[in-house]
């Protein structure tokens, strides 16, 4: 635990390489770090391309009447 403490950026920069550390107490572990799982950042233009099928029908005016109805939103 201790050394958890004195070496935390080490412990950070190993978990930022994708590495799990456990962190024990009197050699029992009490804890895991792991990286997180970042969300894909989707704010750039063209960030979806390929993704979607916008084909169709899609934007017509019975489309919008259907989702409406679903949302309850009146048209």
């Amino acid at each position: 635990m201790h050394d958890a403490k004195t070496h935390l950026s080490r412990i950070i920069e190993r978990v930022e390489g994708g590495e799990e550390v456990f962190i024990d107490r009197a050699g029992t572990p009490v804890a895991k770090v792991v990286p997180l799982v970042r969300r894909v950042n989707r704010t750039a233009i063209g960030s979806l391309a390929g993704q979607l099928d916008l084909s169709g029908e899609w934007d017509s005016p019975q489309t919008n009447d259907d989702i409406a109805d679903t949302f309850g939103v009146g048209a």
